[in-house]
């Protein structure tokens, strides 16, 4: 399916929730405008769901400590009959699910902690629970679906019914524009063709939320029975980490699915997507911080135990800076997390950009954390759990960890994707009051009405980036020593912005091709957040040791933002993008000379074909 950029960016355009009706603090930050006061204090939920969540937990922790074997999950590469099993009966499936279905009624908070739990056992189990309820049936149906479909559904994903969420093609990731599943009204039922790759749970799914495409109507979400005539389970894809993930490649031919199924209704299916994921991102940091706060067990145990030249290895400093980053990078982590969930909870703030903010720096940062302790560990965090075991030594599954986070950086978004979201989000009320101006397609007098709207917002606005309180030795001082981390934050803030401000002046209607300045602004910002989360909570837990890694995290983090902010007007990407054109046009072939490739022969992208399958189904039921 051939589509133009602007097809697609028009595509992207028109599934953003473009109003903002609730505060953001997110927003505000990247206008320049440090808005503590949405943040702090924040609400932290009522005495009745803190006494559920902690019940839940504790049945919890007594099963993944009982029941829940990493090594044979890694080992056979799929989570036993048992667990599953163990789970549905403890209501995991539905812990997001209101108790009126049938479901445990967590709160976003709550959630993520027992997400924590479970993926610190294992990620795998973690990943199948998550894309079950932040992206599968549950939540869509909860924000967009019918009372009907509620009842219909809802009891069953709460009583263990496992769901799958299917929009990814072997050639459509993160441009849906070209969507090649089609689903054809026909009579009282749409007919569904097409092939859908990576599809979480797909393997054991009993119930899928499919993306397709209907003629001139647009993109569309369904409600499809995973046992229906016609799909079939053609692989169960194998990955780096995650070796538990039921995650396959889905063929849908001549499938019937009736129009009854219909999520919200037709052509609302990219734009219900996205506001899934405005929560439903929170999973992905919840099984981020969890496994940093391991990462730090893990470090200070060894760290103290091995000895070398006289001293514990956490007593020479190049060993101590890791461990001072791995311990301050999960607290600000477990900061961003809680805040942003309990703001979700609240549901008086508009949290697109926390959420995608929280998903961005969890997955990068995480992943640096666990690559630390692979180097803190030595040989051992090359060695698998299994080998250290089998020789007599314990077995920690460092190398597991990292190749387990790493996928975090692509799922639900990746990196680069979530740059080029937050960054159109950052940019939204320049965009809102100057669009025609930089628009090539927008008349003389569009243009003309554009400036006028421009120049009455600028006017008013860009005063507002010149002084603040944190030029003032007395601003936030209620945070006691970090008050000062606080006033960087609302200074940087408003030099965020106004270097925003400059590259619009500059590149205008070119600044979307500025991709990798676009990602340094939103880097910035998230560091920024990262500050502003790490501080609230330590006032909020009146801890001193709460207070001492807030203050590391937050020396840590300036550090990287002056250096953002450096390489926003001086580094390399001119040259960079000549080189990989010179790249791409093959004139620098010869430099692969020497070396063999074992790729497998086979297409770049497999075929899509709409067909009959010819595979074996391995579409695997689980225990209900």
């Amino acid at each position: 399916m051939t589509v133009d950029e602007r097809a697609a960016r028009q595509v992207a355009e028109q599934a953003r929730e473009t109003r903002w009706q609730r505060p953001s603090f997110g927003k505000e930050l990247f206008l320049g405008h440090f808005r503590l006061d949405l943040i702090h204090p924040h609400p932290s939920g009522s005495a009745e769901d803190r006494a559920r969540g902690e019940a839940f937990l504790e049945k919890l922790r007594e099963f993944t400590e009982s029941r829940i074997d990493n090594t044979v999950i890694e080992r056979d590469a799929q989570i036993p009959d048992d667990v599953l099993k163990g789970l549905k009966d403890l209501g995991a499936f539905g812990m997001k699910i209101k108790p009126e279905y049938g479901g445990v009624g967590l709160t976003q908070v709550y959630y993520n902690k027992a997400l924590m739990l479970v993926g610190s056992a294992n990620p795998a189990v973690g990943a199948m629970l998550s894309a079950h309820q932040s992206i599968g049936v549950p939540q869509p149906i909860a924000m967009f679906g019918s009372p009907e479909q509620k009842q219909e559904f809802l009891p069953r994903c709460a009583k263990g019914e496992i769901t799958a969420f299917l929009l990814t093609e072997p050639d459509v990731g993160s441009d849906p524009a070209r969507l090649g599943t089609t689903a054809v009204p026909d009579g009282d039922d749409y007919v569904l063709n097409g092939v859908k790759l990576w599809t979480t749970n797909g393997v054991v799914a009993d119930l899928l939320v499919v993306m397709a495409q209907v003629p001139e109507r647009g993109i569309t979400a369904f409600v499809v029975e995973a046992g229906a005539e016609g799909i079939t389970v053609e692989n169960r894809n194998a990955f780096m980490g995650l070796r538990g993930l039921e995650n396959g490649v889905t063929r849908f031919h001549d499938v019937r699915v009736p129009k009854k199924n219909v999520i919200g209704k037709e052509g609302a299916g990219l734009k219900i997507a996205l506001a899934t994921l405005n929560t439903g991102r929170l999973s992905l940091p919840a099984l981020c911080a969890g496994s940093a706060k391991w990462c730090l067990k893990v470090a200070r145990e060894w760290s103290t135990e091995r000895v070398q030249w006289g001293l514990p290895v956490g007593r020479h400093e190049a060993i101590a800076g890791k461990i001072a980053y791995i311990a301050a990078t999960a607290y600000a982590l477990e900061a961003v997390l809680d805040l942003s969930s309990e703001l979700a909870d609240a549901g008086e703030h508009d949290i697109r950009i926390e959420a995608a903010l929280a998903k961005l720096y969890a997955s990068e940062k995480a992943w640096l954390v666990a690559d630390e302790l692979v180097q803190v560990r030595g040989g051992r965090g090359y060695e698998t759990a299994q080998s250290q075991a089998a020789r007599g030594e314990r077995g920690v599954a460092a190398e597991q960890v990292l190749r387990d986070l790493r996928i975090n950086r692509i799922f639900e978004g990746s990196t680069e994707i979530m740059h080029l979201l937050i960054a159109r989000e950052a940019v939204d009320a320049h965009l809102s009051v100057a669009g025609d101006i930089i628009d090539p397609d927008a008349d003389r007098q569009a243009k003309i009405r554009a400036a006028a709207k421009a120049g009455g917002f600028y006017a008013k606005w860009f005063p507002t980036l010149i002084v603040g309180k944190g030029q003032s030795p007395a601003g936030y001082t209620e945070f006691g020593p970090l008050a000062r981390h606080l006033r960087f934050v609302e200074r940087s803030a408003r030099k965020l912005a106004r270097q925003t401000f400059y590259a619009m002046s500059r590149w205008q209607g070119k600044m979307e091709r500025k991709q990798r300045f676009l990602s340094r602004i939103v880097d910035i910002g998230a560091e920024l957040f990262a500050i502003s989360a790490a501080c609230v909570r330590a006032v909020q837990d009146r801890n001193p040791n709460s207070q001492q890694l807030a203050d590391a995290f937050a020396k840590q983090a300036r550090i990287r933002v002056d250096e953002l902010f450096e390489k926003l007007w001086k580094n390399t990407d001119d040259s960079d993008q000549v080189v990989a054109r010179q790249v791409l046009d093959g004139n620098y072939a010869w430099l692969e000379d020497g070396v063999v490739d074992v790729s497998i022969p086979g297409p770049w992208i497999a075929d899509s074909t709409h067909r009959a399958s010819t595979a074996a189904n391995v579409h695997r039921p689980t225990p209900r």
